[in-house]
């Protein structure tokens, strides 16, 4: 599934063409003619992500958000597929992302991978995640989500400086000082990215293979790979993803990330107030702006209403008012055995805090608060991610 838009009114004439160009590849009845649209739509796409006009990408697919859906996920797919696949002669490349769930009550680090890491990790991708005509190059760096390359054209620029490397037979050096700064949440997902090159129509993954699969790759590559992440993660309790294409991995990630913090959340809290899961209770309730945009969870100690810990729950994709959130969420924290679960069906505003900008959460009276641990604990990470 791809992100949610809003629609903007005015279209530039490129963006009227590709517009135009992938709601007729929706309603294409062939494979000849399905074949000419995309080459059309690769080739502007391929232009604009040149130029760097970000804006006309955008455009069209708000324009496509509501109005064809089809079209806006045939749209996608091709300026996702030039931002990560490259075919230069015989060889084909696709962009990798490996995503780590990561939780600590220390600060969840972003930083350089020493050479043994990258060995050991290109190790276990060859071995357990790709085909066996595929190699893989990694940059050599753990980014945080804040540090991934933001929006279309920017993304296309580190693919080809991952390309280059691959050519070069090399693993890609990241100047690590010239990242952005990465926000500390208790709760949070890592990314390591790589390039994988293959000879042009041979599998690539595992699961390609006659005898692979990926409920296979994915148990082999957390008992393998992680052990290689754990000097870098020291303090941290973490669980690994399935590698995957940059963007495919990229939204399983947001989707695995909401679970996994709810339960973060509590073995947190039980960490630091050394108390079992049954003397916390938590509090969800649905959050609106104009529509539903996200819940969000308070948690406090089961005999205080005091909110001292909160977790959002973002809405991804297709997701709206009727998806059963709610059910969903109550489950999930029923499972960690917390001593109380109560889920408000009020319509709770979208508001922050007016000083530090941080989302409020609901408390039992079904007011919102901010999340605020005593004082002799602060400085800790304030909510979860």
């Amino acid at each position: 599934m791809k992100r949610r838009r809003s629609a903007r009114p005015r279209l530039s004439a490129t963006s009227e063409r590709l517009s135009w160009l992938a709601q007729t590849l929706a309603d294409s009845g062939s494979r000849l003619e399905d074949a000419w649209l995309e080459s059309e739509m690769a080739t502007l796409i391929e232009k604009l992500l040149r130029d760097g006009n970000e804006e006309a990408l955008n455009q069209a697919l708000d324009r496509l958000h509501d109005s064809h859906p089809g079209a806006y996920d045939d749209l996608a797919d091709l300026i996702e597929s030039a931002c990560e696949i490259s075919r230069e002669g015989d060889t084909s490349r696709l962009i990798l992302a490996l995503p780590v769930l990561a939780w600590s009550r220390y600060a969840i680090p972003a930083r350089a991978l020493p050479k043994a890491v990258l060995d050991g990790l290109r190790a276990q991708l060859s071995g357990h995640i790709l085909a066996a005509d595929a190699r893989v190059y990694l940059a050599d760096f753990l980014f945080s989500p804040d540090q991934l390359p933001q929006g279309y054209c920017d993304t296309r620029v580190f693919a080809e400086a991952l390309w280059a490397s691959a050519s070069a037979g090399q693993d890609l050096a990241v100047a690590g000082d010239s990242l952005p700064e990465s926000q500390t949440f208790v709760s949070d997902v890592r990314y390591i990215l790589a390039v994988a090159q293959i000879p042009t129509g041979r599998p690539l993954f595992r699961w390609n293979e006659p005898d692979g699969k990926r409920d296979t790759a994915l148990a082999a590559w957390r008992s393998q790979a992680g052990a290689n992440l754990r000097p870098l993660l020291t303090g941290c309790a973490y669980e690994l993803l399935l590698p995957d294409a940059y963007f495919s991995a990229w939204r399983r990630a947001d989707r695995e990330t909401r679970p996994f913090a709810l339960r973060a959340a509590v073995e947190y809290l039980k960490s630091l107030f050394n108390v079992p899961a049954s003397r916390l209770r938590a509090v969800a309730a649905p959050y609106y702006d104009h529509w539903l945009e996200e819940w969000r969870i308070g948690f406090t100690r089961i005999d205080s209403d005091e909110v001292v810990h909160g977790v959002t729950w973002p809405l991804l994709g297709g997701e709206d008012e009727t998806a059963d959130l709610a059910a969903n969420i109550e489950a999930l924290l029923k499972e960690t055995g917390l001593g109380e679960v109560r889920i408000l069906d009020t319509r709770m505003p979208l508001e922050y805090c007016d000083d530090c900008g941080a989302p409020l959460f609901p408390n039992p009276d079904g007011e919102s608060v901010h999340a605020e641990l005593p004082e002799d604990m602060q400085g800790t990470p304030a909510h979860l991610h």
